[in-house]
């Protein structure tokens, strides 16, 4: 069988996709606020792709105050997050104090235009807020973690690279490793053998597919567990795998139940081949969150025992 020539958009599909991805690691790697700046571009565009979607059912989100409040919560959290922050500076205290402050500022904004905003108004907002800003400020969280004994094996610098191999860069590599693990998987054994649909809201992905993106974020957990050197470091990679993979998945049918019920195929068309920033990000949004908490809480419990 000769096999179909690309076409032109499934070109732009993949050069834009290596793209993204390309300078989605060179972020990483640098961190610090390069990384926390590049967060706050995706998560701006991606805010407005989602009040777009909010305009679509007639509802009237404060886009300016909570695109600026987003942004403050990022940077405050960087700041809080830096080394360059000493214990008792306030800084820490700061950043806490930015969700619950926006909050009350988004909703005194509303209640101060001329038609008087609703429960939906105020609904959405919040949830930009929380969705496109406090989930994703924990990539940077999760980016600046130093603490070695939350990655033992990897100490040093990156080979032939100025930067150190910190616990952070560590973690937020694997966490990456584990969301496309999941696509992947789900991708391809989607493809092969799914039969049973997984949700009404995405036609397109089944059980069959799903399990498989579990296997497949399982198994790359357990390698990464093992490399990073943690204790039963196979089965709590494992067991950090299957989590990624459950909020991955969760997150891409949240984009798609709003998308769906805005009546819109695409959240935006900011990446050629791909549609919108929120298409590219969905299963980017839940997870950094639940890889940080486990991290940091779980993970040092499981060293007691």
């Amino acid at each position: 069988m000769i096999p179909k020539p690309r076409t032109a958009t499934s070109l732009a599909r993949l050069a834009s996709g290596w793209a993204a991805g390309g300078l989605g690691a060179v972020f990483i790697l640098l961190g610090g606020w390069w990384f926390t700046g590049a967060v706050g571009v995706i998560v701006h565009m991606g805010l407005l792709e989602f009040f777009r979607m909010a305009r679509f059912k007639g509802i009237r989100p404060a886009v300016r105050t909570t695109l600026v409040a987003v942004q403050l919560l990022l940077a405050s959290t960087m700041g809080a997050a830096s080394s360059s922050w000493h214990a008792g500076d306030g800084v820490g205290d700061v950043a806490a104090a930015v969700l619950p402050a926006s909050g009350a500022v988004i909703c005194g904004w509303l209640l101060l235009q001329p038609q008087t905003g609703t429960i939906a108004d105020i609904a959405a907002s919040i949830f930009g807020l929380f969705y496109l800003g406090f989930l994703p400020s924990h990539w940077i969280k999760l980016r600046a973690l130093t603490d070695p004994s939350l990655a033992p094996r990897l100490t040093g610098t990156i080979a032939g690279l100025p930067w150190p191999w910190t616990s952070g860069l560590a973690l937020t590599l694997l966490a990456v490793a584990l969301i496309v693990a999941t696509d992947i998987g789900s991708y391809g054994i989607g493809r092969r053998w799914g039969r049973r649909p997984l949700s009404p809201i995405s036609p397109g992905k089944t059980i069959e597919g799903a399990l498989g993106g579990l296997a497949c974020a399982a198994l790359v957990g357990g390698l990464g567990g093992l490399a990073l050197g943690w204790r039963l470091g196979w089965l709590l990679g494992a067991l950090l795998g299957v989590v990624v993979a459950v909020f991955a998945v969760v997150g891409d049918l949240t984009e798609s139940m709003m998308k769906r019920d805005a009546g819109l195929k695409d959240s935006g068309d900011a990446i050629p081949g791909h549609g919108g920033i929120l298409d590219r990000i969905d299963s980017y949004l839940f997870v950094p969150a639940v890889v940080y908490t486990l991290v940091t809480l779980v993970l040092p419990l499981s060293e007691r025992f």
